[in-house]
């Protein structure tokens, strides 16, 4: 069974001080999400935290932690992941420009070590795509190129329904491309422009994402909305977690 969650990068501008993040935890427990990735929040005590998710029943399945710290504390970062029950420990891009000298070979020699600590802690190491991962080079996607640099087992993809599109890709495919190493997804909508939206307000074929993202393995599909046009974000969490809510996911 998949279970929805909320990307609290979608609420960043909300979440800037540790009394922000505790009110918009509770706000977010209110409109019923019970799974929670935290990501472009302030600095924060992770048992404090792990303290403000048990307080709102919520369960922190997913982060994105700065390239800075996930190179220079591995170890710590992995301790505390440990306090929050968390097993997936998330970066959330990296810029690949072979122009400016950010090649493969570069995430590849910087990388390698994380995921291999990260793994020998019981943890997994996540890549966020956008759409620049798209980028052909020698006949692949910079994506599949990356896939293929490291084991199953060292790297997962926390597949962006809305960037896999606006990449030219297609959402479903990519997650049926990567089964087993996809425990976690963001789902967004792509409307004409291209513009994000709200679940079930752009063209996305959620239907085909959904069996997708089931035989995958699958555990969290996890609502991102980056951009939310002017809109209240919370309203927008709200009607995504009705749409998925309406599709019958709990």
């Amino acid at each position: 069974m998949m279970n929805i969650g909320a990307q609290f990068y979608t609420l960043r501008d909300f979440c800037t001080t540790t009394e922000d993040l505790a009110e918009t935890l509770k706000k977010v427990a209110d409109i019923g999400y019970r799974t929670v990735q935290i990501s472009g929040t302030c600095a924060y005590d992770p048992q404090w935290l792990k303290t403000e998710l048990d307080k709102n029943g919520l369960q922190c399945v997913l982060t994105h932690i700065p390239q800075d710290r996930l190179l220079a504390d591995t170890v710590a970062v992995a301790r505390d992941h440990d306090i929050l029950g968390c097993d997936c420990v998330g970066l959330g891009c990296f810029a690949f420009d072979e122009e400016e000298g950010k090649r493969l070979e570069d995430f590849q020699s910087l990388f390698t070590p994380v995921a291999k600590k990260l793994a020998a802690k019981g943890k997994y190491f996540m890549y966020h795509n956008h759409a620049h991962e798209f980028i052909k080079k020698d006949g692949k996607v910079m994506l599949q190129h990356l896939a293929e640099s490291f084991s199953p087992n060292e790297l997962g993809f926390t597949l962006d329904t809305y960037w896999v599109q606006v990449g030219g890709g297609d959402p479903a495919w990519w997650i049926e491309h990567f089964s087993g190493r996809v425990p976690c997804i963001h789902l967004k909508d792509c409307a004409y422009g291209p513009k994000m939206a709200a679940l079930g307000d752009g063209n996305i074929n959620f239907d085909r994402v959904f069996e997708a993202a089931e035989s995958a393995g699958t555990k969290y599909l996890l609502v991102e909305q980056d951009d939310c046009g002017g809109e209240d974000p919370f309203e927008c969490l709200r009607r995504s977690y009705a749409f998925l809510k309406a599709e019958g996911f709990e």
